[in-house]
């Protein structure tokens, strides 16, 4: 299971649901503006200093972002998962950060479903601000400069095989347009899970309806909600 975080394991975006910390919950037009295409990490990176500069504590960003909401069914899903370690190995390649992910996964007590997160590294300094740092560098010309989530993958699934792990199935579960380039390594017999009505739903409808597509060979399958999802993985589990 290869989950993306923000809209898909919880249902909005913990970049922007941070804003809440502030006492007026919104950020100055200086910092707003100061977003460049492709550079969200840099950018998030100015948006934790100005959080830091209103002398919001690190305590309460934590009590803020442990009230982000669950996708719908993604609770049971993720308890499911837990419960079946020895068959289902759980992984997160996401746009935000250590420190939200863990944050959020340890609230909700669902910390153990997942085995690793790949993610922008992040930490608070002296001072009680938080830096964020991209994950890694890379060559794609799709991906967001900061994370090629298709690399992330490549060299996990080589880093498993190299340990004798082999995959019968792999599910790809996200809803952005930075998920479509890792569908691309998946097989036929993987399934890329996209959310309904969401950009990567919306990719992968384009591409199946072009007849040069080559790219994709997985298996495509639509979902509203986490039970959807943990349906088709108990399915997997019993064929």
């Amino acid at each position: 299971m290869v989950f993306d975080f923000d809209h898909t394991v919880v249902d909005d975006n913990s970049d922007t649901w941070v804003i809440r910390c502030l006492p007026n919950q919104t950020l100055p037009d200086s910092v707003k503006k100061s977003y460049r295409k492709g550079h969200w990490t840099e950018f998030m990176g100015r948006v934790m200093k100005y959080i830091g500069d209103q002398e919001v504590t690190p305590d309460r960003v934590r009590s803020v972002m442990e009230t982000i909401p669950f996708t719908a069914g993604m609770m049971d899903l993720l308890t499911f998962i837990s419960e079946h370690k020895s068959t289902i190995d759980c992984i997160v390649i996401s746009d935000s950060n250590t420190i939200f992910i863990d944050w959020i996964l340890h609230a909700a007590g669902v910390q153990g479903a997942v085995d690793q997160v790949f993610t922008n590294p992040a930490k608070f300094s002296e001072l009680g601000y938080m830096e964020i740092h991209c994950h890694h560098t890379h060559n794609c010309t799709q991906c967001p400069v900061n994370l090629c989530k298709k690399e992330v993958l490549e060299l996990h699934l080589s880093n498993q095989s190299d340990r004798g792990v082999e995959y019968e199935r792999i599910f790809y579960v996200g809803d952005g347009g930075n998920d479509l380039c890792p569908t691309s390594c998946l097989r036929g017999q993987d399934v890329v899970m996209p959310r309904k009505g969401y950009t990567l739903a919306k990719l992968l409808d384009k591409l199946q309806g072009q007849e040069e597509n080559t790219s994709l060979k997985a298996k495509v399958m639509a979902w509203d909600s986490g039970t959807e999802i943990l349906e088709e993985l108990k399915a997997s589990m019993q064929s």
